[in-house]
């Protein structure tokens, strides 16, 4: 009788042993149909550079954050939308509720000609690959518009922004010379109040 016992010991830790060698093959598989959709909907981190994924792109304008802020779309899908923070320029901070800050003058009227230019629009991302990424992880970019102007250069013009003299790029005499031609027109922040 301890031999009929033993025998069935052996055969149920073979069926153990197949039964696991099946669960982890069929969960290898699960784990890479996942990992393929992830990487096929832009969920994965991309494994090239910055400026590979996005100089030079294309992509339309998903979501205007504020003045100097807005979200893209790679390749139309909203599943893989990147933030941008525009390079060169910072515009008057909207209000923070949750942090108690409200809107700075000249905030909602550098938003809305954000949102008018660039909302729903196909842009260019231009990138300067010394620094790709900003302090809080935004795409640094020069945003072209459909005209080729520059979003930086339409918010300077009209008095909505600053040039942000942080880091330096290839645009930055040009709009230097922007922002000192809205501030001797006092147009915009640069109006008395």
């Amino acid at each position: 009788m301890s031999g009929s016992v033993k025998r069935l010991s052996v055969s149920a830790h073979l069926r153990r042993r197949r039964w696991r060698a099946r669960a982890a093959w069929a969960a290898g598989v699960l784990l890479l149909a996942g990992l393929g959709w992830a990487d096929h909907t832009g969920r994965l981190v991309y494994p090239g550079s910055d400026v590979q994924r996005f100089d030079g792109r294309a992509m339309r304008v998903v979501r205007v954050v504020d003045g100097d802020t807005l979200d893209v779309a790679a390749n139309g899908r909203r599943s893989s939308v990147t933030r941008v923070r525009l390079w060169g320029v910072d515009t008057p901070e909207t209000a923070r509720p949750t942090e108690g800050r409200p809107a700075e003058a000249w905030a909602a009227e550098a938003a809305a000609l954000t949102w008018e230019l660039a909302q729903g629009q196909v842009v260019t991302l231009r990138l300067e690959a010394h620094q790709t990424r900003g302090r809080f992880g935004r795409l640094l970019a020069h945003v072209e518009l459909e005209d080729g102007a520059l979003l930086s250069e339409r918010l300077l013009a009209e008095g909505l922004a600053r040039t942000d003299e942080r880091w330096s790029h290839e645009h930055f005499d040009r709009l230097a010379d922007v922002q000192r031609r809205a501030r001797q027109a006092k147009i915009g922040i640069w109006s008395k109040p």
